[in-house]
């Protein structure tokens, strides 16, 4: 969540990674349900700008629906990821491997059969959107949404 022009907005892969206005992020999301988590204990004002020059960089990015560890292509939670890690040293969420995910749903199944064919991509190194939240160096400063972990 960034401030830009006196109005909140996200930063998020949906392709291409863009600024949304925060009223249509949660627009889109269920029942207008949300939780917003910073770094604790806030930022220096230099921090902030190395975010801002840093996300810069990844303005226009296309999604990656394959989830590959590249930059030229970002999906939600490796563009917030790398964002972090770039401008501050700060990883915000545990890295693992595509094969350490529970894969054997079904639905799960097919959609890397769709993706991937025979090909799948198990050491592909990826960070989920749980992982992400999950954070031990981000504390919850504003929800309209039960706390659980999904």
């Amino acid at each position: 969540l960034v401030i830009r022009n006196k109005k909140p907005y996200v930063f998020e892969a949906v392709g291409p990674v863009k600024y949304t206005p925060l009223k249509q992020w949660i627009a889109h999301g269920e029942k207008g349900k949300y939780v917003v988590r910073r770094v604790e204990g806030g930022l220096s004002v230099e921090q902030q700008q190395k975010l801002a020059q840093t996300a810069k960089r990844y303005l226009g990015k296309p999604y990656d629906f394959s989830f590959s560890w590249s930059d030229d292509r970002q999906y939600c939670s490796e563009v917030v990821w790398k964002v972090y890690q770039n401008a501050l040293g700060m990883r915000v969420g545990e890295q693992q491997k595509l094969k350490e995910f529970d894969l054997s749903n079904p639905l799960v199944q097919a959609k890397l059969k769709e993706r991937y064919g025979k090909n799948i991509p198990l050491e592909e190194t990826v960070v989920s959107p749980q992982a992400v939240f999950d954070a031990p160096q981000l504390t919850t400063v504003a929800k309209e949404w039960p706390l659980f972990s999904w």
